[in-house]
């Protein structure tokens, strides 16, 4: 017999003995062990375990440490990516890997050190750079994948999504639902760097996904450089919702959000607060959530994308969440800590926060390192998916 006070993890056969019983190519190996909660280890509980890996079970009480944890343990780990390094290397792409079919994009993609190699900046979340050289174009596709563009610095590039050109500046966000045309042009004689962020882990997991090639080329009549794109004219006066549209696609209709609204939302959440109206999540830390203008959701189905800002001396409060997110400092400098690890970070800088890892960041900014004297943090994370699920949880540490 065995206690209910199951305490185990997983078990492997180790002696030549055992193996030579186990049928020719199973994967599951199993090993009788004499521990708290496991049964007496016998001949017959031998034979049995035999059996199961013949055909290709695993009995639960091998496993339930592992399958059933008493909380999250991601595995993924804590990182930091440097900007300048990573711009560095984008540079060097640029001058030695082509855009065009076969890659379609020069997206240098975030490697969570703890997830095998794999691109992936946790295990439902992508991340990369992309870089586009002076008059270069990336052909038209389309994707199941939900995704993003987050500019932190330069001007020049035009999205083209459904064949409206959007303009990319520093500190716009760009959503993009799944399966939309898009492709990008350069039309200046600089190159252009931002990030992306697409749920392709998430719907790697989960077998979802779809690709399809488009046009080699865009049209002269995309080829253009408005101001601002068709979709910002009817979808981007803010509190209007014109009664003329219905969106045709999940997410939102709105292609591009700019960062004079999203300045000017977090700038009036700090001087509400110094004037004692509030505003404000905690002292000293703004904060606001890009949202879907047609209905008030998240603006992509599988990800949640913010933009917080900590004024000089304010610590946000350790908060542990379900689900990972993704980071890049924007503007400023501070000092971020996730789980044991503490960084130093500045312009630029990615950094990922794993599910149920406490995240706290500190602003060290002034006048010589950001432009409103803040430490400001663009997020994304997967947080619409654990609600939809009903697993989303969060505590704030002590």
């Amino acid at each position: 017999m065995f206690s209910r006070k199951t305490r185990c993890s997983l078990s492997y056969v180790t002696h030549s003995s055992l193996a030579q019983d186990i049928a020719a190519g199973s994967p599951v190996r199993l090993q009788a062990v004499s521990a708290e909660g496991q049964p007496e280890v016998t001949p017959a509980l031998e034979e049995l375990y035999r059996g199961f890996e013949r055909e290709l079970l695993v009995p639960l009480w091998t496993e339930i440490g592992d399958l059933m944890p008493v909380h999250p343990r991601s595995r993924a780990v804590p990182h930091v990516w440097r900007w300048q390094t990573l711009r560095q290397l984008a540079d060097r792409a640029g001058e030695l890997v082509p855009v065009g079919r076969g890659g379609e994009r020069r997206a240098i993609a975030l490697a969570n050190p703890s997830l095998g190699g794999r691109p992936f900046a946790s295990p439902t979340l992508w991340a990369a750079i992309q870089y586009l050289m002076p008059g270069e174009d990336a052909p038209e596709h389309r994707h199941t994948q939900h995704a993003f563009r987050f500019v932190v610095e330069g001007s020049g590039v035009w999205t083209v999504v459904g064949g409206d050109p959007v303009p990319m500046n520093r500190g716009d966000f760009l959503p993009q639902a799944g399966w939309n045309w898009h492709a990008h042009h350069n039309a200046t004689s600089a190159p252009m760097a931002w990030i992306d962020g697409l749920d392709i882990p998430f719907q790697y997991l989960t077998e979802a996904q779809f690709f399809e090639f488009g046009r080699d080329e865009i049209s002269e009549a995309e080829r253009t450089t408005p101001a601002r794109s068709r979709s910002e004219r009817l979808w981007g006066h803010p509190g209007l919702r014109p009664l003329s549209a219905v969106p045709a696609t999940p997410g939102s209709p709105l292609l591009s959000y700019k960062w004079e609204y999203t300045n000017a939302a977090l700038t009036d959440q700090l001087l509400l607060e110094r004037e004692g109206f509030g505003g404000t999540v905690e002292p000293g830390h703004a904060a606001v959530r890009y949202s879907n203008p047609h209905d008030g959701s998240d603006v992509l189905p599988t990800l949640r994308a913010e933009f917080h800002r900590i004024a000089r001396g304010a610590e946000t409060a350790p908060v542990r969440e379900t689900g990972s997110s993704v980071y890049q400092v924007f503007d400023g400098s501070g000092v971020v800590t996730v789980g044991d690890r503490s960084w130093t970070v500045g312009r630029g800088d990615l950094f990922v926060v794993p599910s149920w890892e406490p995240f706290s960041a500190r602003s060290e900014s002034g006048a010589t390192d950001s432009d409103e004297g803040a430490l400001d943090l663009f997020r994304f994370s997967d947080a619409p998916v654990f609600e939809a699920l009903k697993l989303d949880r969060n505590q704030k540490d002590a």
